[in-house]
Formats: C-alpha cells, structure tokens, sequence
C-alpha cells in the first residue's frame, strides 16, 4: 500500500465514517495487530438509482487480515453493524459486541448464512481484551441504543479512544454514561480521540430521552383512533417508551415488520421491554378491536419503499388500510439522503385523510448524538493530546476540530482527513503518511460490488432521457440491408405521437448503416457505432434530449451481433 509506518508509530484510519454520516468504520494498527473499530453502512442518497446501501472497500482489511486481532462494535445501530455481513464473507474475523448488538449481528448473519462460521464474543463496558501488543478495553456512554461503548486501545505509544456515538443524557432510561471512567481514562493519558461529530452543529445539549417519554404518554392520552407508530427498530428504549405507553392507554400493540419483529424479541429477551406479554396480538386480531384500542408498530420511519408504513400508505400492504381516524406518528428524524423520502411519505399519509405527528416538532425524538457542549464535555473528560474528528460530514468535523481548539488543542494536533487517510503517532509526534484505497461500493438485490460509475450513469440517463433500441438486419458480405432499421421508443417519446420523427430516425439508421456497409473493414461494432453516431445529433436536433441508444445488428441466421 505505500504506508511508511515505522515500528514505534501507532497508525490510525477509517474506512468509512469521515466527510460523510454512515458506514462508520475505524481501524487502529500497530506494528502487526489491527483493531477494527464497527463496520457500518450508509444509506444511498437520491441519485443512486436502484442501490439499497452503501459500504467500505474492505481491500485494505482482507489484504491485511493476518493482522486483524478483533472487530469491536460500539453499539448496535445500522451505520456501525449493517457492513458485519459483507465484511465476513470476506475476512472472518472474531467479533466483540454488547449482548443487544450481538443479537442483532447474529440475526444479520443467520440471514446471510454466515453465522455457523463466525467467532462472537459478548462484551460489556468491563470486559477488557488483552493481545499480545494491544490491550482493549471499554467504557459506558449514553446512546439511543442499549449497551453503547467507548472504546480504548492501549498501545505502547499511548492510548486511542473511540468514543462512537454517544450524547450525555442526566435523565438517561438506560444506565448513565460512566463519566468517572472517562476522567479516569484522560488522567491516564489519552495520545489520540476519535470522537462523533454528528450533531457538532447543535450549540447545546441534547434532549433527554425521559423528555420523549413524557411526550409520547401526552400525545398517546389524546388520540381517540389507531395509532401507528413508526420508528428505527434498533431504537429499543423508544420502542419500550411507545409500547408502555400503549398499555398505560389501554392499546394492543399489533407489530410489523422482520426488523421490529426481531427487535421486539430481543428486548424483551434480554429484559429491555418490560410489558405483560399479553399486549401483543397478532395481525389477524386488529379488526375484533375498536380503534382506540390499537397500536400498530412499524418500520418505515425513513420512507425506505418496501417497509411497512410505505406500503400502507401506499395502498399496498395486504392487512392494513389506512382509516381516517388514524393517527401517524414518525418518533425518529430523517437520516441525511432519506429527506426527501420522508417528506413524501409524510405527504402520501396526509393526502390520505390521516393526522401525521412528526418527531422534532412534537418532542416524541431526541438525537442520539450530543451537541456542541457535550461534545466538548468529552474533550475536557479525555483531554486528547491529538483530536481526530469523526462520524460526520466536513463541516461538521471542521467544527468540531474547532471546539477542540477552543479548549486547548493546538490546530496543528487537529486532524480533519478522508476515508483511506492513514495517521501514524509517536507519544509526541503526528504524520498523515500516506492513504490506501476508500471508495464507496454500491450494494443492490442483484449483489455487491458490481454496480460501478458506469452503470449509475446509465440508471440516471435511463430515468431522465428514456431508451432509444434501433435494430437492423444486414448482410455483410453483399452490403445489404435486409430488413429495418426499427426504431422502439420507451420512456423518451411517445410512438403514436411522434411517427414523423421515427421516420426520419429510421431513414437517417438506414443510410448511416448503408455508408457503415461500403466502408473498408466493415464490422458490426462499426455498424453499430455508425447508428448511434448518425442517430444522436438528430434527436438532438428534434427533441433538445439525449436518450440512452441501444444499436442492434442481427445477421441473416438472425443470430444477435
């Protein structure tokens, strides 16, 4: 890879995670040992035309997986578990998670056939994990998950934190954030922290999640009709917050969704949802019960097209049809890409006759992220002798980079860098040396890695300019053409509309195949080339648009060339 790492330096990169919200993925190397910190996806934005999410080149790992001591997962959410799956099939590498993260991994991996084969280890915040050079170990923050972790990797020239994603909640529904540990942690001496930036924009404090509580009780009290209740299934404390609620209110709660489905099993397995079982009812139950004593759990909260709102809102799914008295409640806030997506979805449902309740506005979601001053509560805390910003875009690293100045970080120890950006330390020293490859690989239902620039080019053209398929019939040999050329139009101009300028596309196909024909070297690439050579200026010229043209020659066996 061209790194200049030397032996008595600590190296520290990320995959993913950097300039971007997603995907997150760190990774701490020194000398033979590489501690990989989650392995998250990203959700595609608007223009990745048929892509369902995005995740990390993994070349740098599989080319380096003799090396790779542990994977550890800081929480259970999408963008720090959703890559595990991708990532072993690749390098099966031993994995360390909290017991809910680890359900939800195992759930992921059953479901890509890869859990007989992997190695899992359950952690929690005092589990400590010795190597021969490296030595891990954890401490508890707040999150909207259970089981968040910190994370601490010892190594000979100082310690790397990794805070993941964390926010400092006093009123917290889980355990509170092990505040004496970190100090503990900073007065040992921290070389290096890699710290979430996702909500560096927010001046103040995050709102606690006891506050969202309190709200859902208020709006659930007030509602009269069903009420669907739609959310991140990984969001466990909100799903118990919306669930008690519905039992203090007299509601059985209907769930849809695999992913709720398996959320909801896990909470209550693991203790996390704490209602009488009895509240739960199966779908084919919701008609027996009035309105009012219905909840329905959902996921979709994020307009994802095949979940389950999405399709009730659509008119599609086959148990629920939306009722006027209905009230729709999105307890999350879109994640960056899904903007437009939600605000779809939300119009859908309020064109359907339905009331919408959306979660800023209401006060029924709080980020699971700190804002500016609990981020600099964790600067004061650890005391980083180097700040390496993550988990966020540009600007929000930048200035997250400048709350660490204004607390004492001299600019020259703040490091903003991209994903591949390789930083190796010293206990008093800091380099970029170098970068290995970073680049997004596309994931859709046909596999991974296999959808490039070429073919999202070809997405975008195919949705915006439509298709152009012209086929001719020639003989080579006799500079003939036999039959056509046909012209079929779909998605750019209508055909019985438009028979004029097919037509002239035609005649124009013909003599360009004819000229193709009596030149030297004639060959069907030629012909092809020829057509669409001769066919795009003239659409051009008659349409001010450039479809996607698909030339076919077929031979007199009428065998395709």
């Amino acid at each position: 890879m061209g790194l200049n790492i030397k032996n008595n330096e600590v190296a520290v990169f990320a995959l993913g995670g950097l300039g971007e919200i997603g995907k997150n993925m760190y990774g701490i190397q020194f000398q033979d040992e590489i501690i990989l910190v989650d392995s998250g996806i990203k959700f595609p934005e608007d223009d990745l035309l048929g892509i369902d999410y995005v995740i990390p080149d993994y070349s740098y790992v599989v080319n380096n997986a003799s090396k790779v001591k542990a994977l550890v997962i800081t929480h259970g959410h999408e963008d720090h578990i959703g890559g595990v799956p991708f990532l072993l099939k690749q390098a099966n590498i031993p994995i360390y998670a909290g017991a809910f993260s680890l359900a939800l991994i195992r759930n992921k991996l059953d479901e890509h056939g890869l859990l007989r084969d992997a190695e899992l280890h359950e952690i929690n915040a005092d589990s400590t994990l010795p190597f021969r050079k490296t030595y891990v170990s954890f401490f508890r923050v707040s999150h909207s998950i259970p089981n968040p972790l910190g994370v601490v990797i010892k190594t000979p020239p100082g310690n790397i934190v990794c805070t993941g994603d964390f926010k400092f909640d006093f009123t917290p529904v889980d355990e509170p954030a092990d505040l004496h540990k970190m100090a503990r942690i900073g007065e040992e001496g921290v070389l290096c922290l890699l710290s979430d930036s996702t909500n560096a924009q927010i001046p103040t404090f995050t709102k606690s999640e006891k506050i969202i509580g309190k709200s859902i009780m208020r709006i659930f009290e007030k509602i009269k009709g069903r009420i669907i209740f739609a959310s991140f299934a990984s969001n466990i404390f909100r799903l118990q917050q919306a669930v008690e609620a519905a039992a203090k209110t007299g509601r059985k709660v209907a769930i849809f969704g695999r992913s709720m489905e398996n959320a909801i099993e896990k909470g209550l397995e693991l203790g996390y949802i704490n209602v009488p079982k009895n509240i739960f009812i199966d779908h084919s139950d919701i008609r027996a019960l009035p309105s009012s004593k219905v909840m329905i759990l959902c996921t979709g909260s994020q307009g994802e097209p095949m979940a389950a709102l999405s399709r009730i809102a659509n008119g599609t799914h086959r148990q629920i049809t939306l009722q006027p008295d209905d009230t729709v409640i999105f307890s999350s806030s879109p994640i960056p890409g899904n903007t437009t997506s939600v605000n779809n979805l939300i119009n859908l449902l309020s064109e359907a006759g339905v009331n919408v309740i959306h979660g800023k506005i209401n006060n029924i979601h709080a980020s699971g992220h700190g804002g500016q001053e609990e981020q600099k509560l964790m600067l004061s805390l650890l005391k980083p002798k180097f700040f390496m910003p993550v988990h966020g875009e540009y600007r929000m690293l930048k200035i997250h980079a400048d709350l660490a100045q204004d607390l004492g970080t001299p600019a020259d120890n703040c490091f903003i860098m991209k994903n591949g950006d390789v930083l190796a330390m010293t206990y008093d020293t800091a380099r970029i040396v170098g970068r290995f490859s970073a680049m997004d690989v596309y994931v859709d239902g046909s596999g991974v890695g296999d959808i490039g620039n070429m073919v999202l080019r070809d997405r975008r053209l195919l949705s915006e300019e439509g298709l152009i398929l012209a086929t001719g019939t020639v003989d080579i040999k006799k500079k003939r053409v036999l039959s056509g050329p046909d012209v079929l139009s779909r998605g750019f101009i209508y055909m019985r509309e438009s028979e004029d300028i097919l037509g002239e596309a035609q005649s124009v196909l013909f003599h360009a195949l004819r000229e193709a024909l009596y030149s030297d070297e004639c060959t069907i690439q030629k012909m092809r080339k020829a057509m669409t050579d001769a066919l795009q200026p003239f659409l051009f010229e008659r349409t001010e648009r450039h479809p996607m043209i698909v030339p076919m020659v077929l031979t007199p066996d009428e065998k395709r060339a």
